[in-house]
């Protein structure tokens, strides 16, 4: 029984050693990585994110947002961080009135925020 498990074992352990020499020969996966300028200008375009304003409306509920966004690499804005400032239903007789409020805090928010981060 000794020579069969040892048999088993180098055969297992031969296995494991090809798989990950064919795994490691095939190199990263996912995106390829981005050359020294463009790492640059991606701390750079993240550096100069802002806090702007934002609302969506998801299951009959309106949300008030607030978003820290940058410029992303194909030019478009590419939202880094997204925080609920307010919710109230989408049917709230009130709607205009909290929507209009919420929107002003959420602005008051925004320009606190960029001032704390030195942006503003």
């Amino acid at each position: 029984m000794g020579p069969v498990i040892a048999v088993v074992v180098v055969l297992a352990l031969l296995a494991v050693i090809v798989a990950w020499g064919s795994m490691a020969r095939r190199g990263p996966v996912g995106p390829p990585a981005l050359t020294e300028r463009d790492r640059a200008l991606r701390a750079q375009a993240i550096a100069a994110a802002r806090w702007t304003t934002a609302h969506d409306e998801v299951d009959g509920v309106t949300r008030v947002l607030l978003r820290r966004a940058c410029t992303g690499p194909d030019g478009r804005p590419e939202v880094l961080e997204e925080r609920v400032f307010e919710t109230f239903p989408a049917r709230d007789p009130l709607w205009e009135a909290r929507f209009t409020e919420a929107m002003a805090g959420a602005r008051f928010r925004c320009q606190y925020l960029n001032n704390e981060e030195g942006l503003g």
